[in-house]
C-alpha cells in the first residue's frame, strides 16, 4: 500500500484517502508462524546425512516482500521460477554449484528480521554426489536449466 500511495505522489496524483472499515482477524485463526530460518534447519536436518546437492524455494507470503527479500537472499542467486511470489535457489553442501547451508541459513534470518514470511522448502536433493572437472550436477525444471 505504501508503495502505491508512494507513486501516486510521485505522479503527482492527488487525492483522499479515507478508511471505511476494518475487520479484526481473531489471532488464534492466524497461528504460529514458523520463521524462515527454522524452517531451512529443518529441512536440511530431515536430508540424509551424505547430501551433497540441493535446489529449494522460498514462497513468499506476498508480492510485497519481492523484492527486498530478492536483496536479502542474493547471495544466494535466487531465481524466479514456481510462482509470482517464489525465489528458488541451489546449494552445496561442501563444493560444487549453489551457496553453503550455513550462507543460506544466514540470508533467511536476514528476511525473519525484516519481519518477511513465508515458507521455505527443499524440492530436490542430491546425495554422496563427487562432481569432476564440473560445478555439479545439472537441474532441469519445466524444460529448462536452473
Amino acid at each position: 500500500m505504501r508503495r502505491l500511495l508512494r507513486r501516486l505522489d510521485q505522479e503527482r496524483i492527488r487525492g483522499k484517502l479515507e478508511l471505511i472499515g476494518v475487520d479484526a482477524v481473531p489471532r488464534a485463526e492466524l497461528g504460529p508462524r514458523t520463521s524462515l530460518r527454522d524452517a531451512w534447519e529443518r529441512g536440511l536436518a530431515a536430508l540424509p546425512r551424505d547430501w551433497s546437492d540441493l535446489y529449494a524455494q522460498v514462497r513468499l507470503d506476498s508480492t510485497d516482500y519481492l523484492e527486498r527479500a530478492a536483496l536479502l537472499l542474493a547471495p544466494l542467486n535466487p531465481s524466479r521460477y514456481g510462482g509470482p511470489s517464489t525465489l528458488r535457489f541451489r546449494c552445496a553442501r561442501a563444493f560444487g554449484y549453489g551457496a553453503s547451508p550455513a550462507m543460506a541459513a544466514r540470508c533467511l534470518s536476514r528476511c525473519d528480521e525484516e519481519g518477511i514470511t513465508g515458507a521455505v522448502e527443499i524440492l530436490y536433493a542430491l546425495s554422496d554426489t563427487y562432481p569432476v572437472a564440473t560445478q555439479g550436477p545439472v537441474w532441469y525444471a519445466g524444460g529448462r536449466v536452473v
